[in-house]
């Protein structure tokens, strides 16, 4: 067991990823990432979501260990990791998270490694794979658009579903100050909301997501706010430069295309070379729902 603070002090127990050993990585200015790491083999760095941590993570790394060296941190921001004050909009543009997601897996000895993303996560593995093409030789992106796409596709009512992506893309003061007032209902509306196995997120699992959420409030709102500004200059700039993702991709996402109005598989083959896109019938939560077709793509995504 390891411990995580809560705002108020209190520790608060979580369970680890069996056979995983818990490392704080400083990763350069001034930042510490928390990541657990375990098994051998070719290196698999995996990204968590939101409103999660590393433990997101749990079954899959478990199951991928006996092949790979599997490398789960918790984002800057999240989790046990540190938490910088937002100072501008580069503190946590995709960008940077996604610098430190390669200097975290250089300072554990991998130059090159195999990369997994979901949710939030999957916004820094795309960054990843576009900003450091030399390292990412996979990549796989869990129930996510990029997020110029996914401006686009919220139009009209049926963008409602995106109603956090708005209230935190606010300036400073009065998004952190409606979470913080209600933070264990408001990130355990979206464990409820996006799930369709409530039993793949037990009591205890849960317990550790609200504690880290309401531990981080400002961070959170600060990932979210630049994804609504500096991540989608970005975006922007790759698309008008024609970058491309070179390495082999795979996409699993549930089909919030029917509901949304747009073409999911369309809009990642304006970003990829060697796409497998895939439709899934599990939640938001795929990685905990169903581990093992998780595990399965990431095994065949690996051998392409």
């Amino acid at each position: 067991m390891s411990t995580l603070p809560r705002a108020t002090g209190v520790a608060v127990t979580h369970p680890s990823i069996p056979g995983f050993t818990e490392r704080r990585v400083p990763v350069g200015d001034g930042v510490t990432l928390n990541a657990a790491v375990g098994g051998t083999g070719s290196p698999l760095v995996l990204l968590h979501g939101f409103p999660q941590t590393h433990l997101m993570w749990r079954h899959v790394a478990a199951g991928l260990a006996a092949d790979h060296t599997v490398i789960c941190p918790d984002l800057r921001g999240y989790g046990a990791s540190d938490k910088p004050a937002e100072n501008g909009p580069e503190t946590y543009s995709k960008r940077t998270m996604a610098r430190d997601v390669v200097r975290l897996a250089a300072r554990l000895g991998h130059d090159r490694f195999a990369l997994a993303g979901h949710d939030r996560g999957a916004l820094v593995a795309f960054r990843a794979a576009m900003d450091h093409p030399e390292a990412v030789s996979h990549a796989l992106f869990l129930d996510v658009l990029p997020t110029l796409d996914m401006w686009d596709a919220l139009r009209g009512v049926t963008g409602a579903v995106g109603f956090h992506l708005y209230l935190m893309a606010q300036p400073p003061g009065l998004p952190e100050r409606m979470i913080e007032a209600s933070a264990d209902a408001f990130f355990g509306h979206f464990l409820d909301a996006w799930t369709l196995a409530p039993d793949a997120v037990p009591a205890d699992v849960r317990a550790h997501y609200l504690a880290a959420s309401a531990a981080a409030v400002p961070s959170v709102v600060a990932d979210y706010r630049a994804s609504a500004g500096v991540d989608v200059a970005h975006d922007t700039a790759d698309r008008e430069a024609g970058r491309r993702l070179a390495m082999p991709v795979t996409v699993l996402q549930q089909d919030w295309g029917a509901a949304l109005g747009y073409h999911a598989q369309g809009l990642w083959s304006a970003w990829s070379d060697d796409l497998r896109h895939r439709t899934v019938s599990c939640g938001h939560f795929m990685a905990e729902e169903d581990p093992e077709l998780i595990a399965d793509e990431i095994r065949s995504l690996v051998r392409r």
